[in-house]
């Protein structure tokens, strides 16, 4: 039987085909596609409908994608070593906290442990700059390396090999391993490199190797080995340590022969730090460590937008099946059964689901590239701008999955409802007038409870990480970054092994710089502010340490650091040019030191302290003269307060210092110019450079992006969040204005009724918002609630704002009410404003 049933549905529906779908005993012949193509026919037909649905979801779909995008990347993906898992990074531990880091004396035992390790190596805690000095002068990224750092991490080889564990020790030679990356753009993929001589610092370095596709963190264009000396006694930490665990062994069995390596190492080396100890962890967690909760807190958030927008496009079905009553009462009467009319319906919510997902998947993938270019978070893994970010098989199948289930979620609801018509009240109705019934009506407004209360706990999330951000934005980070350019300089190099060296390349600079028309004052350090920086031991001359020194920050400057800054001198006075190295051993403290060590105020200023005894020979000097106290800064971020600190001139550091900090760390430049800084950046590296002798810089950039740097992550955070309050609160919007508008249409014949009894518009106006707003109020309070549990989720996100704030809890709710408020007025002025005949006759 061919024929073609055509149902007269109402203007709301419009004229919906029953292709080829024919019943018989409740059993229906039409297959899936015959579902498909009855769908595309309704959504063809109601093209505001479908708009408005797709929409919604593709919001919703497109920010839970965008967010699994960046989680994928950083916290799923596997590292890109072979066999990543058994990589792990080595900590120091203390009672105040683990982290990674390593001494030449602390590998050695680490190498020790072989029933556990396979690989033990040691590298840069970043990819310093190096200087290959060929005919155009170039700072490159480098790292120095121990020779087993490439077996730790699988390195491929395109060209040659790693380096061998002579080339590794004192005196082993001069070579090097450069990146494939490098090879391709400086030696032009040259496959005769290995055997060369390449010129890094102006000495010969013969390349050993060529690596393949290799990514490491940090980047690095070339390795150089340590070479340390076996039977040091160095206990400087500068590097950090990995390892490669044997087959079949666990983290635990790691940890537990660490233990016993702390105690070997605690005995070896008495007076040390004897509450310290030794830790592992997984690479990659230890990696993503400082980042896994903020991700997971957005995820958190994003999944309430994708709820919400659920929610509304539930109620828009529920809409629509109210208004397709008669067209099940039909099907029904023909015999088709309850499951069929729901696997119709579901078939619907699935297609419109897929689509929203097809086009979240686009927009969400877009957006997120766009967002981390503008505000990259400094987030690990992404690669620079986020170009890490992007589709694979694990955010194909999770936009695919969570389309399904939307589908699935939003959709049964309305598809239960409808499969149940009461066939005789249905074919009276006209689709005008099927409002639904009470039971319909509760679990839409429940819906609209629900989007409230979720976009509540997203506002008062965002509006908690704005005050942050402001709060960030009102601290005095101890200096005046404004009009301050900063530049790197790597002095590799024997030369720069000496501390005079470098004493008198900075004096050569400086005076060079100072006489520059637009340059202020010039000043170098090896430590910038907000950059990290180092800690030494000191005991304080004169007073009992039992044996145990204190610890606190370290750092050297030349003269003119403080005025480039506008550091302010508390106490005593700043470093001269007479502070050189032939005269007497000087110091500067921080007020933060100043407060801890020198109590009921004592005056440091005269006294002496020793820095570094103990560490090894490089850190072995006389006792220093305090002669200033000066402003803390805050080194180690704007959310942290300033730490008890040391200064020491540059020109008075140990020779034994300065061949080591040459190592680990370029020297900075500060240079306060009379204008904007990035219009001296150009003169300025000039003149370095012809001071220098050629020396090239890098990192170019003014001290106000740095500190906008330093809270880059915080700043991302706040951003997606506000992002998704935002959409969250128009969504609640859209959903209560839907229903309210919805509510009024239903009711107008009783609204008409009303009026004619001598209800007068403002009396309808009231009844209308007083009904929408019970929804919202209800929705405000639950989400009051629900935001007093779990802002304690974010409470390691915040900073300056406590996680209970009154501010956000007064102001959130009172503006997501006026968001209500309008929400519903708009519909009570469109009720209040109906002819009463009119509304009368409507059916």
């Amino acid at each position: 039987m061919d024929e073609v049933w055509t149902l007269s549905v109402g203007a709301a529906v419009g004229f919906v085909r029953l292709d080829n779908a024919i019943f018989c005993g409740g059993e229906s012949v039409s297959d899936l596609r015959g579902d498909v193509k009855h769908a595309l026919h309704m959504f063809v037909k109601n093209p505001g409908f479908t708009i408005a649905v797709v929409a919604a979801l593709a919001l919703g779909i497109g920010a839970d994608t965008a967010i699994f995008s960046v989680v994928n990347t950083v916290l799923l993906k596997p590292l890109s070593y072979p066999e990543p898992d058994r990589i792990v990074q080595l900590l120091c531990t203390s009672p105040e906290g683990e982290g990674p880091c390593g001494s030449a004396t602390k590998l050695h035992i680490w190498q020790e442990q072989t029933s556990v390790f396979q690989d033990v190596a040691a590298y840069d805690f970043s990819g310093k700059g190096m200087n290959l000095t060929s005919a155009i002068p170039e700072q490159v990224h480098g790292m120095h390396v121990t020779e087993q750092y490439f077996r730790v991490f699988g390195a491929p080889f395109a060209l040659g090999r790693g380096f061998t564990p002579e080339e590794d020790r004192p005196h082993g030679g001069n070579v090097v391993v450069i990146s494939s990356g490098l090879w391709k753009r400086k030696f032009g993929g040259d496959r005769n490199v290995v055997g060369k001589s390449i010129s890094i610092a102006n000495l010969p370095y013969t390349v050993v190797g060529v690596t393949g596709d290799f990514d490491t963190d940090p980047a690095a264009d070339l390795w150089i080995p340590y070479q340390f000396d076996p039977n040091t006694s160095d206990q400087a930490h500068y590097f950090v340590a990995a390892a490669r665990m044997k087959p079949g062994v666990t983290l635990s069995q790691v940890q537990a022969q660490l233990k016993l390596a702390a105690a070997e190492f605690n005995r070896k080396y008495p007076g040390i730090n004897q509450r310290g100890g030794f830790d592992a962890q997984l690479l990659k967690d230890s990696v993503v460590s400082d980042v896994r909760s903020s991700l997971l807190v957005l995820i958190g958030a994003v999944s309430f937008v994708l709820l919400i927008a659920c929610a509304n496009v539930a109620n828009l079905l529920m809409v629509r099946a109210a208004g397709r009553k008669r067209e099940f009462a039909i099907r029904a009467a023909m015999g088709a059964g309850r499951a069929r009319i729901i696997r119709q319906l579901l078939t619907e919510s699935v297609l419109l689901a897929l689509t929203g997902g097809l086009l979240g998947l686009v927009i969400g993938l877009t957006g997120v590239r766009a967002l981390l270019a503008m505000s990259p978070g400094d987030i690990p893994r992404i690669g620079e701008n986020g170009v890490a970010v992007g589709l694979d098989w694990r955010v194909a199948l999770f936009t695919l999955g969570i389309s399904l289930l939307t589908g699935i979620l939003f959709g049964l609801i309305p598809a239960l409802g409808a499969s149940k018509p009461d066939l005789s009240s249905s074919m009276k109705e006209s689709s005008k007038g099927s409002g639904g019934s009470l039971k319909t009506s509760k679990v839409r407004s429940l819906l609209v409870v629900s989007e409230v209360s979720l976009a509540l706990v997203l506002l008062v999330g965002a509006s908690l990480l704005i005050r942050t951000f402001v709060a960030l934005r009102a601290v005095d980070p101890g200096f005046n970054s404004h009009n301050v350019l900063t530049l790197e300089m790597a002095l590799n190099g024997p030369q720069f092994e000496k501390t005079a060296g470098v004493a008198q390349l900075v004096r050569l600079c400086r005076e060079r710089l100072n006489a520059t028309p637009g340059v202020v004052t010039a000043a170098a350090t090896n430590s910038m502010p907000l950059l990290g920086g180092f800690g030494l031991p000191f005991t304080i001359v004169g007073r009992p340490n039992n044996g145990q020194p204190e610890g606190a920050g370290w750092m050297a400057v030349s003269p003119g650091f403080y005025g480039a800054f506008k550091i302010p001198i508390l106490r005593g006075r700043d470093f001269t040019d007479n502070d050189t190295g032939g005269a007497q051993g000087v110091a500067l403290i921080n007020e933060a030191m100043a407060k801890h060590y020198w109590k009921n105020g004592e005056n440091p200023v005269g006294q002496q302290i020793v820095i570094g005894h103990g560490v090894g020979p490089e850190f072995e000097e006389p006792a220093r003269l305090i002669v200033g106290v000066v402003g803390d800064v805050r080194d180690g971020g704007l959310n942290r307060n300033p730490d008890p600190k040391m200064i020491v001139p540059l020109a008075q550091m140990t020779d034994g210092l300065t061949e080591l900090n040459a190592k680990v760390a370029p020297i900075a430049w500060a240079i306060r110019t009379r204008g904007e800084p990035h219009q001296m950046a150009a003169v300025v590296s000039e003149q370095l450079r012809q001071a220098s002798g050629g020396i090239p810089v890098a990192h170019v950039r003014s001290m106000d992006e740095v500190i906008v740097r330093s809270t880059a992550r915080q700043d991302f955070n706040m951003l997606l969040l506000s992002i998704f309050g935002g959409s969250a609160l128009i969504l609640a919007a859209i959903g209560i204005y839907g229903l309210m508008a919805f509510s009024v249409q239903q009711r107008t014949q009783e609204i008409g009724i009303r009026m004619a009894m001598g209800a007068d518009r403002g009396r309808i106006t009231q009844m209308v918002v007083w009904q929408g707003m019970r929804l919202a109020l209800a929705g405000v309070v639950i989400g009051v609630g629900a935001a007093f549990g779990l802002t304690r989720l974010v409470a390691s996100l915040l900073y300056g704002v406590q996680k209970w704030d009154p501010i956000v809890f007064v102001s959130v709710p009172v503006i997501l009410s006026a968001v209500a408020l309008l929400a519903v007025w708009l519909p009570a002025q469109r009720a209040s404003k109906l002819n009463p005949m009119e509304a009368l006759r409507t059916e």
